[in-house]
């Protein structure tokens, strides 16, 4: 065994690969008593420690769980976080969430133990859909439609071209298959407009239908199936982005 050291944190199921680099930046993670930078490797007989804790070989029986995340939920594993997402949960194992919401949103997540999956689905060139409604603070027009269809300047880059369609005088549906950084909220502010409620509705093949705020639900084995059909082709190893809103 000869890899990266973000990557054996994932694959032991204790966080995303993004999430991994995170706790090595914070100086949190150790191999064989040293601590830990972002580029170590790990090797046969190398022991890892998060936060003094030795990591747990991977577990043998996967878990996916979707949620739709309430507001005021936080996308992260930190438990000093009072508002994190795996305390309220509160599963019986240690899952990590794929991808983010902002505080702020609301709607599906999915949760796992798995983190080849998670970075097959969290490739950019991917280009998995994710469907949201958004609410803004003012009335839209065909002009805001039109510019968030065809792209707007943000983060030194231009959106990708992607579907919109108004829902109502101050509501939008939009599907996405990037994943930059507040993407939808971002958007709205370079065009003048505040974002009031963002749900995301749909991750893929699967959506929130039935699955009230604030509760969760296993993957059928259909969805599982699908999901892992869709991810195929990517490959594990390839650099992540976010699934962020």
């Amino acid at each position: 065994m000869d890899i990266s050291l973000n990557k054996y944190i994932s694959e032991t199921g204790f966080c995303s690969r993004r999430e991994a680099d995170t706790y090595i930046d914070q100086g949190r993670v150790s191999i064989n008593g040293n601590v830990a930078i972002k580029g170590n490797r790990v090797t046969d007989g190398d022991v890892v420690h998060v936060d003094g804790e030795p990591l747990k070989k991977k577990r043998n029986n996967a878990v996916y769980i979707l949620l739709n995340k309430p507001k005021g939920i936080t996308c992260t594993t930190d438990t000093k976080d009072k508002t994190n997402i795996i305390d309220f949960v509160n599963f019986k194992t240690r899952i990590f969430p794929i991808g983010r919401l902002d505080k702020r949103s609301e709607g599906l997540i999915f949760l796992t133990n798995d983190g080849d999956i998670v970075n097959k689905i969290l490739r950019a060139g991917n280009q998995h859909e994710k469907e949201y409604i958004v609410s803004v603070n003012k009335p839209i027009d065909v002009d805001f439609i039109n510019r968030m269809r065809n792209g707007v300047r943000i983060l030194n880059t231009v959106t990708q071209k992607c579907f919109v369609k108004q829902e109502g005088p101050k509501r939008f549906r939009i599907i996405l298959t990037q994943g930059l950084n507040r993407q939808i909220r971002r958007m709205c502010e370079t065009l003048g407009y505040e974002v009031e409620a963002l749900q995301r509705i749909r991750i893929m093949s699967i959506n929130l239908t039935g699955l009230k705020s604030g509760h969760w639900r296993y993957f059928t084995p259909v969805e599982i199936e699908t999901i892992n059909a869709m991810v195929a082709n990517s490959s594990k190893t390839a650099g992540v982005d976010g699934m962020d809103e």
